[in-house]
């Protein structure tokens, strides 16, 4: 599935800057930084992550698995959410190393927060 900056509203191929080709912190897992177009529409064309998904009014998702704050575990549960509902979210790595009954090793983890990468403790 193609993603396009073009159009009303959007940018045009005379107006786009090369920070349009830039990666955001908010593209990861929602718009693959790989998979673009070239030459005139570089960065005006993108392509949707696998598991990323497009809600009803247009906003990319992208696919967070579920954590019991309780137990500290990891569910078999996907949840989606787009930039916005994810600000106030922390998020571990994903090679963060876990049991095979699917909880947290370790009392502190690599999360990051708003695009900053931050050693939180796992109750957080």
């Amino acid at each position: 599935r193609r993603l396009s900056a073009l159009g009303p509203g959007g940018l045009t191929r005379e107006r786009a800057q090369m920070e349009v080709n830039d990666v955001h912190y908010s593209h990861y897992g929602r718009m693959c930084p790989i998979e673009k177009a070239e030459g005139p529409n570089i960065g005006l064309i993108n392509s949707l992550s696998s598991y990323a998904r497009v809600n009803e009014f247009g906003f990319k998702k992208r696919a967070y698995p579920k954590v019991d704050l309780e137990t500290n575990g990891v569910w078999g549960e996907i949840d989606y959410l787009t930039a916005d509902e994810e600000e106030s979210y922390l998020f571990s790595q994903k090679k963060t190393q876990i049991y095979k009954n699917a909880f947290f090793l370790g009392d502190k983890m690599i999360c990051n927060f708003r695009g900053n990468n931050k050693v939180m403790a796992k109750e957080k």
